[in-house]
């Protein structure tokens, strides 16, 4: 069992647990997921690990309630534990695997949506402690739904906040404030951009139209988490990847964004799984080679 050590509510349904994990927080690195799991009733959750402390033997994870097992997880206390707690998956963020002095020559601005902003956190800290400066900006809807701005404020070299309505900070979503500043003079040769399956798209978009290369992650679709289900398949490059085993991370600009929230949509529902299962064939659950699924 693994134990609810923290728990505090952010904003509007969404929360934060700190969960004792000593194994998966030893080796865990920014970028990576844990497939949680309340009790042998509950469904498995994917969520990007949001913090660590390794001296502890902690994950911090943060989730919004959107569906029932969320709904469940939120009425859980600190001493509750959840059965299963299986982690790190996927891949690290490549900015960790970068030499130290290439990276602090990058200008990277980091670009989070909504819940995106928890990702985003532990790539940003993890830079700031390794002398790398980053730019961020923070985008949600309303005031309301913002969190994590102190925390970010004192990792980020520059934060800019951003809602929708203009009840607090800049006026728009984050890509009017990434094109204000640009248009401004500021420059910037690397983007990771990590929140809403659109807010990503139309990020890529505009970041191609001004030659920045950008990273987004996956998350957002992801199921089962092992490459076994085929929720997360997507065409990256034009190839298939699955985002849990292969990512979450990938190159935003050769993701088929369309076809993966299309894909997303059809696959909340037993006629559309069968459609997907007829249309992909053998790859439809992993077989295509490379992600380990069952073929």
């Amino acid at each position: 069992m693994y134990p609810i050590v923290k728990k505090e509510k952010l904003a509007d349904r969404i929360f934060l647990m700190d969960v004792r994990a000593p194994r998966v927080a030893k080796t865990c690195e920014p970028g990576q997921f844990v497939i949680v799991k309340i009790d042998e009733e509950g469904e498995r959750i994917p969520l990007t690990i949001c913090d660590y402390d390794r001296a502890a033997g902690t994950i911090t994870i943060v989730f919004q309630t959107v569906g029932a097992s969320t709904e469940r997880m939120q009425y859980l206390k600190e001493g509750d534990a959840f059965m299963d707690f299986v982690g790190p998956l996927g891949c690290a963020s490549e900015l960790v695997t970068m030499d130290i002095e290439e990276l602090k020559k990058k200008k990277i601005v980091f670009i989070a949506g909504g819940v995106g902003t928890a990702p985003v956190y532990p790539q940003v800290k993890w830079l700031h402690a390794h002398g790398v400066d980053c730019d961020v900006i923070m985008g949600s809807r309303t005031k309301e739904l913002l969190f994590f701005t102190e925390q970010m404020e004192k990792v980020a070299t520059n934060l800019y906040v951003t809602t929708d309505d203009g009840s607090y900070g800049f006026c728009g979503m984050g890509t009017d404030q990434l094109q204000a500043l640009v248009d401004a003079g500021r420059t910037y040769n690397h983007c990771v951009a990590i929140g809403p399956m659109i807010m990503m798209k139309f990020v890529c978009l505009l970041t191609k139209k001004l030659e920045i290369p950008t990273i987004v992650s996956m998350n957002p679709i992801m199921v089962d988490g092992t490459g076994m289900c085929g929720a997360c398949r997507l065409t990256v490059g034009g190839e298939v990847k699955f985002a849990c085993v292969d990512g979450p991370e990938f190159d935003g600009h050769l993701v088929d964004f369309d076809q993966a929230m299309k894909r997303q949509q059809l696959y909340k529902t037993e006629e559309g799984k069968a459609m997907l299962r007829l249309a992909e064939g053998d790859t439809h659950h992993g077989g295509c080679g490379h992600c380990g699924g069952e073929k």
